[in-house]
């Protein structure tokens, strides 16, 4: 639905985003992390037609944004950091105005004006001026005027910016509820908005893509080997002596032991899951199973590794061996 193809960004002599490739499917929401000054922004205005690229190739529902930009910006809806409002307006009066500019027809506006403010939860401030309600209800305006032509594709450049806990979350719900519904490409810097709203993840720095995958693809390509984290009523030095028996395993790690109960870390090889053969082990020798879960480096741990300078050569080159 979204291909970009070695695109390039440079204004003047600064490369903004350099040789950057990636796809999004239908009906797939996409994270694109990175952190602040990393190409984020510059890729989505390149993808909405707002910016034209230096170099290289971008599609939206088959349609090249330079090419066919009509066409790619029918079916694209935009929210910017900042919410594209007229302060002086109604929701209502301002969705309608969007909706006729994007070609809704008459006969389609009253319907998609109802579905969007019920979806946007806008409905009970729809007579309000914009300007006079909170940031949190201007940024579902924003996100209503994206949505009012039903576009095949939504870009969020960081949708949940300057909102408090609460608004985020709602937000979120928003953003997850249209998945399936509408292929979502959401740009950001936070972590937590990847890992609760996206499908997969693409990890920016230096305007360069430095990974691609789920958060758990991430984690085992760069960590190298699976772990599992288990907790068991029993002697700690034979229940480590029994689950380093077990096929798969390369090393068992003590993590703590609290009445009795020992927590361990065990390391298996990569894509190899050991759970249920130490859920047979623990029962075979008549020790309790208090827990078993599988574990690895956080979210925030692998975007450390990839955009830290010192580590980001290293991350990335693992990720591409894995990858390939």
């Amino acid at each position: 639905m979204i291909e970009v193809e070695n695109l390039s960004k440079r204004y003047g002599p600064t490369v903004a985003v350099s040789g950057v490739s990636f796809n999004v499917q239908k009906g797939e929401v996409l994270g694109f992390l990175g952190p602040n000054g990393a190409g984020k922004t510059t890729t989505m205005r390149v993808i909405t037609g707002f910016f034209p690229p230096t170099s290289g190739k971008v599609r939206v529902a088959g349609y090249d944004v330079v090419d066919e930009p009509l066409q790619a910006k029918r079916r694209t809806g935009y929210l910017p950091e900042t919410p594209p409002v007229y302060p002086d307006m109604t929701v209502a009066e301002y969705l309608t105005f969007v909706a006729r500019i994007k070609g809704v027809t008459r006969s389609e506006l009253k319907t998609q004006l109802n579905d969007i403010v019920e979806k946007c939860a806008v409905g009970n401030v729809r007579n309000r001026q914009i300007g006079k309600l909170s940031k949190g209800y201007r940024q579902r305006v924003g996100l209503a005027q994206a949505l009012i032509h039903n576009p095949d594709v939504l870009v969020l450049d960081e949708p949940t910016s300057g909102l408090d806990p609460k608004q985020i979350i709602e937000t979120r719900e928003l953003i997850t509820g249209l998945a399936g519904q509408h292929t979502v490409i959401l740009s950001t810097h936070i972590l937590p908005e990847v890992s609760k709203t996206c499908q997969r993840v693409v990890v920016i720095n230096a305007g360069q893509i430095v990974a691609v995958g789920t958060p758990n693809e991430l984690m085992r390509r760069l960590q190298g080997f699976e772990t599992v984290l288990v907790t068991v009523e029993g002697p700690a030095a034979a229940i480590i002596e029994k689950f380093q028996r077990v096929g798969g395993v390369n090393w068992v790690e003590p993590r703590e032991s609290v009445d009795g109960r020992v927590t361990l870390e065990v390391h298996s090889e990569k894509d190899k899951d050991v759970r249920a053969e130490l859920a047979r082990a623990t029962v075979e020798s008549g020790w309790k199973l208090y827990e078993l879960k599988t574990s690895g480096l956080s979210l925030e741990e692998i975007f450390l590794k990839l955009t830290t300078k010192d580590l980001g050569e290293e991350a990335a080159a693992k990720v591409e061996i894995a990858a390939n």
